[in-house]
């Protein structure tokens, strides 16, 4: 990693020009990380809107492997079994949900999804506010504890996402100096809006290996060929490093390296370029989403960003690509521009992701 002289703590990035951060001084010196906040979520050509945490607490690898592998697992199950687990009520936000949302114009089918809130199982609000925003508070859906080989599977999902949180909530406290000069209202406290909310939504996703229906795309095939680049509807979304994994035989699956070097999360700089942002395996990720941009009118952009699954190599038809994403989000009733709630923003979101026939 280079490292840049600065003012305050020096600023270190990745080989990819990611700002790099140590959880570390996060925890013990928040406000000397201001630079690399700025240079990391800023306006400037070269910033990605994306930061990467390093020196994380040891539980963390541990926390990932075991519900990385076991979104492996439950994707392996059979789909009658899988399918009892879908909510429509919610829009296919909490629990299972394969081929409901629409990405590049058509289903998605090239992953499945495992939704749920980590840090509240079911949300203290009004039977108004459950009715109006199912798909934020409704109540978790768990696979059964009979299912042998998901055995676990909630209080692994539980404690990954609540050290995501955690970390999430300690990097917005670093980020309010930098963020409390570009919020429209001054009053407003970014970790408060993320730490008191009841909206957290975190995201277990399984991509499927290739199959006749689902090819891995050609080498030149667009980026986003796959999935679409797009904006996150979060303030900040946490995001762990990717695991791949192969079934070479009885037992547990077998983590294997990426089986395509173009493989992988790619973002545009707030200049346009493209820059492909590998998060190493003991490191957390954390991205602006629109409703910062929204709550900021535009003056902290969202991160357009796309993953890409990357040509077939050899053994690649056995295996999948599994990763979490952590949602982090005020409630819906909290004003995020001069015309829109974050609910109502929100729906708008969820109308252009999910067929209409999904919320009957």
């Amino acid at each position: 990693m280079a490292t840049i002289a600065s003012q305050s703590a020096p600023v270190t990035y990745t080989s990819e020009g990611a700002v790099a951060i140590s959880y570390k001084t996060l925890v013990s010196s928040p406000l000397s990380l201001t630079n690399s906040i700025e240079k990391a979520f800023g306006s400037g050509p070269d910033s990605l809107g994306i930061i990467i945490v390093r020196d994380l607490p040891e539980k963390y690898k541990a926390h990932r492997e075991r519900l990385l592998k076991l979104a492996y697992k439950f994707a392996k199950l059979d789909e009658t079994v899988r399918e009892r687990y879908a909510d429509p009520g919610s829009r296919y936000s909490f629990g299972w949900s394969h081929g409901k949302e629409i990405m590049n114009g058509k289903p998605d089918i090239l992953k499945g999804s495992y939704y749920a809130n980590p840090v509240v199982d079911e949300p203290s609000v009004s039977p108004a506010l459950k009715a109006a925003y199912p798909e934020y508070y409704g109540k978790n859906i768990w696979p059964s504890n009979d299912i042998k080989e998901v055995e676990g599977f909630e209080q692994a999902f539980k404690d990954l996402g609540r050290l995501v949180f955690k970390v999430g909530c300690e990097l917005a406290t670093a980020c309010q100096p930098f963020a409390s000069s570009y919020l429209t209202d001054s009053s407003l406290s970014l970790d408060k809006l993320i730490s008191s909310s009841q909206t957290v939504k975190a995201r277990l996703l399984h991509y499927f290996p290739p199959s006749p229906g689902a090819p891995r795309p050609a080498e030149d095939e667009p980026i986003d060929s796959w999935c679409g680049f797009h904006l996150d509807h979060s303030l900040l979304t946490g995001l762990c490093s990717a695991m791949y994994l192969q079934e070479l035989g009885p037992g547990e699956p077998t983590i294997v390296p990426c089986p395509s070097p173009t493989s992988g999360l790619y973002i545009k700089t707030r200049g346009g370029n493209l820059t492909k942002v590998s998060i190493p395996a003991d490191c957390l990720a954390f991205q602006t989403g629109e409703a910062l941009e929204l709550a900021t009118a535009g003056r902290l952009r969202a991160t357009p960003h796309c993953v890409r699954v990357g040509a077939a190599g050899p053994g690649s038809d056995k295996v999948s690509r599994e990763t979490f994403a952590l949602f982090m989000q005020p409630d819906v009733d909290q004003q995020i521009s001069e015309t829109e709630t974050f609910g109502q923003f929100s729906k708008r979101v969820f109308d252009e992701h999910y067929n209409q026939e999904a919320s009957m």
